[in-house]
Protein backbone atom coordinates (compact mmCIF):
# COMPACT_ATOMS: atom_id res chain seq x y z
CA UNK A 1 0.00 0.00 0.00
CA UNK A 2 1.04 3.43 -0.77
CA UNK A 3 1.84 6.18 1.88
CA UNK A 4 -1.27 8.36 -0.45
CA UNK A 5 -3.78 5.77 -0.06
CA UNK A 6 -2.71 4.99 3.79
CA UNK A 7 -3.50 8.63 4.17
CA UNK A 8 -6.89 8.69 2.50
CA UNK A 9 -7.95 5.43 4.32
CA UNK A 10 -6.89 6.94 7.64
CA UNK A 11 -8.38 10.45 7.09
CA UNK A 12 -12.03 8.55 5.85
CA UNK A 13 -11.47 6.27 8.92
CA UNK A 14 -11.48 9.14 11.58
CA UNK A 15 -14.56 11.31 9.65
CA UNK A 16 -16.59 8.40 9.40
CA UNK A 17 -18.70 9.28 12.70
CA UNK A 18 -19.90 12.14 11.72
CA UNK A 19 -19.81 12.04 7.53
CA UNK A 20 -22.91 11.71 6.99
CA UNK A 21 -24.24 15.14 8.62
CA UNK A 22 -21.67 16.71 6.45
CA UNK A 23 -22.46 14.51 2.95
CA UNK A 24 -25.24 15.98 1.68
CA UNK A 25 -23.66 15.82 -1.55
CA UNK A 26 -22.70 12.87 -1.44
CA UNK A 27 -26.43 11.17 -0.53
CA UNK A 28 -27.68 13.31 -3.07
CA UNK A 29 -25.52 11.72 -5.94
CA UNK A 30 -25.82 8.23 -4.60
CA UNK A 31 -29.57 8.54 -4.98
CA UNK A 32 -29.30 9.68 -8.58
CA UNK A 33 -27.11 7.28 -9.29
CA UNK A 34 -29.56 4.35 -7.87
CA UNK A 35 -32.27 5.70 -9.78
CA UNK A 36 -30.39 4.93 -13.30
CA UNK A 37 -31.71 1.32 -12.25
CA UNK A 38 -35.19 2.63 -13.04
CA UNK A 39 -36.94 1.45 -15.75
CA UNK A 40 -33.65 -1.60 -16.74
CA UNK A 41 -35.14 -4.98 -16.52
CA UNK A 42 -32.24 -6.37 -14.91
CA UNK A 43 -32.36 -8.54 -11.82
CA UNK A 44 -29.07 -9.08 -10.47
CA UNK A 45 -27.96 -11.84 -8.04
CA UNK A 46 -24.71 -10.35 -6.94
CA UNK A 47 -23.96 -7.15 -5.84
CA UNK A 48 -20.89 -5.25 -5.34
CA UNK A 49 -21.59 -1.40 -3.79
CA UNK A 50 -17.66 -0.39 -3.68
CA UNK A 51 -16.52 2.61 -1.73
CA UNK A 52 -19.78 1.60 0.35
CA UNK A 53 -19.06 4.70 3.31
CA UNK A 54 -21.76 4.32 6.12
CA UNK A 55 -23.58 1.90 4.12
CA UNK A 56 -26.35 3.69 3.14
CA UNK A 57 -26.46 2.98 -0.42
CA UNK A 58 -26.01 -0.53 -0.09
CA UNK A 59 -29.34 -0.57 2.39
CA UNK A 60 -31.13 1.10 -0.06
CA UNK A 61 -29.87 -2.15 -2.87
CA UNK A 62 -31.23 -4.49 -0.18
CA UNK A 63 -34.72 -2.95 -0.27
CA UNK A 64 -34.50 -2.80 -4.15
CA UNK A 65 -33.08 -6.18 -4.67
CA UNK A 66 -34.52 -8.68 -1.75
CA UNK A 67 -33.11 -11.88 -3.33
CA UNK A 68 -29.45 -10.10 -4.07
CA UNK A 69 -26.34 -10.95 -1.91
CA UNK A 70 -25.35 -7.69 -1.45
CA UNK A 71 -21.26 -7.01 -0.47
CA UNK A 72 -20.38 -3.33 1.21
CA UNK A 73 -16.51 -2.94 0.28
CA UNK A 74 -14.77 0.19 2.10
CA UNK A 75 -10.79 0.56 2.73
CA UNK A 76 -11.70 2.58 5.85
CA UNK A 77 -12.56 0.52 8.86
CA UNK A 78 -14.50 3.64 10.73
CA UNK A 79 -16.94 3.61 7.21
CA UNK A 80 -17.55 -0.23 7.67
CA UNK A 81 -18.14 -0.07 11.60
CA UNK A 82 -20.66 2.65 11.15
CA UNK A 83 -22.17 0.35 7.69
CA UNK A 84 -22.50 -2.28 10.19
CA UNK A 85 -25.31 -0.66 12.24
CA UNK A 86 -27.17 -0.29 8.42
CA UNK A 87 -26.95 -3.49 7.89
CA UNK A 88 -28.98 -5.05 10.81
CA UNK A 89 -28.14 -7.24 13.57
CA UNK A 90 -30.54 -10.51 13.00
CA UNK A 91 -31.45 -10.62 9.13
CA UNK A 92 -28.11 -8.52 7.46
CA UNK A 93 -29.14 -7.28 4.35
CA UNK A 94 -25.37 -7.19 3.38
CA UNK A 95 -22.45 -8.47 3.89
CA UNK A 96 -19.34 -6.21 4.63
CA UNK A 97 -15.50 -6.25 3.37
CA UNK A 98 -12.47 -4.18 3.99
CA UNK A 99 -10.73 -4.24 0.52
CA UNK A 100 -8.65 -2.19 -1.84
CA UNK A 101 -10.39 -1.34 -4.58
CA UNK A 102 -7.47 -1.58 -6.77
CA UNK A 103 -6.93 -5.32 -5.72
CA UNK A 104 -10.14 -6.42 -4.68
CA UNK A 105 -10.72 -10.12 -2.94
CA UNK A 106 -13.50 -11.31 -5.08
CA UNK A 107 -13.62 -14.13 -7.13
CA UNK A 108 -13.19 -13.34 -11.28
CA UNK A 109 -16.78 -13.03 -12.93
CA UNK A 110 -18.90 -13.46 -10.06
CA UNK A 111 -20.70 -10.08 -10.09
CA UNK A 112 -23.62 -8.99 -11.59
CA UNK A 113 -24.32 -4.74 -10.24
CA UNK A 114 -21.39 -2.74 -9.19
CA UNK A 115 -22.55 0.07 -8.03
CA UNK A 116 -19.82 3.13 -7.14
CA UNK A 117 -20.35 6.49 -5.92
CA UNK A 118 -18.06 9.05 -5.36
CA UNK A 119 -15.23 6.38 -4.45
CA UNK A 120 -13.19 6.81 -7.93
CA UNK A 121 -11.69 10.17 -7.42
CA UNK A 122 -9.73 8.94 -4.10
CA UNK A 123 -8.50 6.06 -5.93
CA UNK A 124 -4.36 6.43 -7.44
CA UNK A 125 -5.38 4.74 -10.41
CA UNK A 126 -8.89 4.53 -11.88
CA UNK A 127 -7.58 2.80 -15.08
CA UNK A 128 -6.45 0.18 -12.53
CA UNK A 129 -9.84 -0.17 -10.64
CA UNK A 130 -11.31 -0.45 -13.83
CA UNK A 131 -9.95 -3.27 -14.48
CA UNK A 132 -10.10 -5.16 -11.63
CA UNK A 133 -13.92 -4.25 -11.66
CA UNK A 134 -13.82 -5.69 -15.11
CA UNK A 135 -11.82 -8.99 -14.01
CA UNK A 136 -14.55 -9.58 -11.20
CA UNK A 137 -17.72 -9.05 -13.37
CA UNK A 138 -19.79 -11.42 -15.07
CA UNK A 139 -20.49 -11.49 -18.76
CA UNK A 140 -23.47 -8.62 -19.24
CA UNK A 141 -22.99 -7.06 -15.66
CA UNK A 142 -23.89 -3.71 -15.00
CA UNK A 143 -21.53 -1.11 -13.66
CA UNK A 144 -22.66 2.31 -12.39
CA UNK A 145 -20.07 4.67 -11.27
CA UNK A 146 -20.12 8.13 -10.23
CA UNK A 147 -17.39 10.82 -9.34
CA UNK A 148 -16.66 14.25 -9.56
CA UNK A 149 -15.27 16.63 -12.60
CA UNK A 150 -12.91 19.23 -13.19
CA UNK A 151 -15.70 22.08 -12.67
CA UNK A 152 -15.99 20.75 -9.15
CA UNK A 153 -15.30 23.61 -6.51
CA UNK A 154 -14.92 26.22 -9.37
CA UNK A 155 -15.92 29.48 -7.11
CA UNK A 156 -12.02 28.30 -5.33
CA UNK A 157 -9.89 27.43 -8.71
CA UNK A 158 -8.94 30.86 -8.31
CA UNK A 159 -7.51 30.44 -4.60
CA UNK A 160 -6.04 27.68 -6.09
CA UNK A 161 -3.93 28.96 -8.77
CA UNK A 162 -2.62 31.28 -6.35
CA UNK A 163 -2.24 28.82 -3.09
CA UNK A 164 -2.36 25.06 -4.77
CA UNK A 165 -2.43 23.47 -1.85
CA UNK A 166 -5.30 25.58 -0.28
CA UNK A 167 -7.49 22.31 -0.71
CA UNK A 168 -6.58 18.55 -1.76
CA UNK A 169 -9.04 15.91 -1.69
CA UNK A 170 -10.11 13.45 -4.80
CA UNK A 171 -8.94 13.68 -7.82
CA UNK A 172 -11.00 14.89 -10.72
CA UNK A 173 -11.92 12.97 -13.82
CA UNK A 174 -13.30 15.02 -17.12
CA UNK A 175 -16.28 12.89 -18.81
CA UNK A 176 -14.15 12.06 -21.41
CA UNK A 177 -11.11 10.81 -20.27
CA UNK A 178 -13.57 8.38 -18.14
CA UNK A 179 -15.04 6.91 -20.88
CA UNK A 180 -11.52 6.31 -23.34
CA UNK A 181 -10.87 4.35 -19.81
CA UNK A 182 -14.18 2.72 -19.92
CA UNK A 183 -13.60 2.03 -23.79
CA UNK A 184 -9.85 0.95 -22.83
CA UNK A 185 -10.94 -1.76 -20.28
CA UNK A 186 -13.64 -3.21 -22.48
CA UNK A 187 -16.96 -2.37 -20.94
CA UNK A 188 -19.57 -2.12 -23.55
CA UNK A 189 -22.35 0.70 -24.40
CA UNK A 190 -20.13 3.19 -22.01
CA UNK A 191 -22.93 6.34 -21.20
CA UNK A 192 -21.16 9.55 -20.29
CA UNK A 193 -22.73 12.51 -18.63
CA UNK A 194 -22.43 14.81 -16.43
CA UNK A 195 -24.68 16.99 -14.05
CA UNK A 196 -23.75 20.18 -11.87
CA UNK A 197 -24.77 20.46 -8.21
CA UNK A 198 -25.24 23.17 -5.52
CA UNK A 199 -24.48 22.93 -2.00
CA UNK A 200 -24.90 25.66 0.13
CA UNK A 201 -23.83 26.63 3.45
CA UNK A 202 -24.64 29.18 5.89
CA UNK A 203 -21.10 30.67 6.00
CA UNK A 204 -17.57 29.85 5.30
CA UNK A 205 -17.30 27.91 8.89
CA UNK A 206 -19.76 25.69 7.83
CA UNK A 207 -18.38 25.07 4.44
CA UNK A 208 -14.87 24.35 5.46
CA UNK A 209 -16.48 21.95 8.24
CA UNK A 210 -18.16 20.10 5.39
CA UNK A 211 -15.24 19.83 3.33
CA UNK A 212 -13.01 19.09 5.94
CA UNK A 213 -15.22 16.22 7.08
CA UNK A 214 -16.32 14.80 3.63
CA UNK A 215 -12.53 14.11 2.92
CA UNK A 216 -10.68 17.70 1.52
CA UNK A 217 -7.13 17.87 3.44
CA UNK A 218 -7.28 21.47 4.10
CA UNK A 219 -4.40 23.63 4.72
CA UNK A 220 -3.99 25.63 7.91
CA UNK A 221 -3.80 29.12 6.55
CA UNK A 222 -7.03 28.43 4.62
CA UNK A 223 -8.91 30.31 7.47
CA UNK A 224 -12.89 31.50 6.92
CA UNK A 225 -11.49 35.28 6.17
CA UNK A 226 -9.85 34.24 3.17
CA UNK A 227 -12.42 31.69 1.98
CA UNK A 228 -15.00 34.47 2.34
CA UNK A 229 -12.77 37.22 0.32
CA UNK A 230 -12.64 34.13 -2.31
CA UNK A 231 -15.90 33.24 -2.22
CA UNK A 232 -16.83 37.34 -2.71
CA UNK A 233 -14.67 37.77 -5.51
CA UNK A 234 -16.02 34.64 -7.90
CA UNK A 235 -19.47 36.53 -7.94
CA UNK A 236 -21.12 35.02 -4.24
CA UNK A 237 -23.87 37.28 -2.60
CA UNK A 238 -24.78 37.43 1.14
CA UNK A 239 -23.46 35.37 4.51
CA UNK A 240 -24.57 31.44 2.50
CA UNK A 241 -21.51 30.22 0.71
CA UNK A 242 -21.90 27.90 -2.45
CA UNK A 243 -20.26 25.62 -4.15
CA UNK A 244 -20.40 23.83 -7.40
CA UNK A 245 -19.77 20.24 -8.11
CA UNK A 246 -19.75 18.70 -11.44
CA UNK A 247 -20.60 14.97 -10.72
CA UNK A 248 -19.76 12.44 -13.91
CA UNK A 249 -21.87 9.94 -14.20
CA UNK A 250 -21.07 6.85 -15.77
CA UNK A 251 -22.70 3.02 -16.94
CA UNK A 252 -21.75 0.49 -18.70
CA UNK A 253 -22.42 -3.33 -19.85
CA UNK A 254 -19.38 -5.89 -18.89
CA UNK A 255 -18.11 -7.41 -22.13
CA UNK A 256 -19.31 -11.42 -23.40
CA UNK A 257 -16.08 -13.52 -22.23
CA UNK A 258 -13.24 -13.60 -24.44
CA UNK A 259 -13.10 -9.80 -25.42
CA UNK A 260 -9.88 -7.79 -25.45
CA UNK A 261 -8.65 -5.28 -23.52
CA UNK A 262 -6.47 -3.16 -24.69
CA UNK A 263 -2.97 -1.94 -22.98
CA UNK A 264 0.22 -0.28 -23.91
CA UNK A 265 1.15 -3.42 -25.04
CA UNK A 266 -1.62 -4.56 -27.17
CA UNK A 267 -5.01 -6.34 -26.63
CA UNK A 268 -5.45 -9.17 -24.59
CA UNK A 269 -7.98 -11.61 -24.45
CA UNK A 270 -9.41 -13.64 -21.32
CA UNK A 271 -11.10 -16.75 -21.09
CA UNK A 272 -12.16 -19.06 -18.59
CA UNK A 273 -10.31 -21.93 -18.02
CA UNK A 274 -13.82 -23.82 -18.25
CA UNK A 275 -14.47 -22.80 -21.72
CA UNK A 276 -11.13 -24.03 -23.35
CA UNK A 277 -11.75 -27.12 -25.06
CA UNK A 278 -9.44 -30.33 -23.68
CA UNK A 279 -7.79 -32.26 -26.49
CA UNK A 280 -7.27 -35.83 -25.82
CA UNK A 281 -5.54 -38.32 -27.33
Amino acid sequence: MNHAHYITRRRFHELARHYDRHAVIAAEVARRLIERLDGLRFQPATILDLGCGTGTSARTLAGRFPAAHITAVDAAHGMLMQARRQRGRWRRRFELLAADAESLPIASASVDLVFSSLMLEWCQDAGKVLHELRRIMRPGGLLLLATIGPDTHRELHGLLGEMPDALTGGKVIHAMRLGDLLMRTGFREPVIDSDWLTSTHPGPESLLEDLRHTGAKLHPELDPGRLARTLDASGSEGDSCSLTWEIVYASAWAPEEGQPLRTDHGEIASISAANIPVRRR
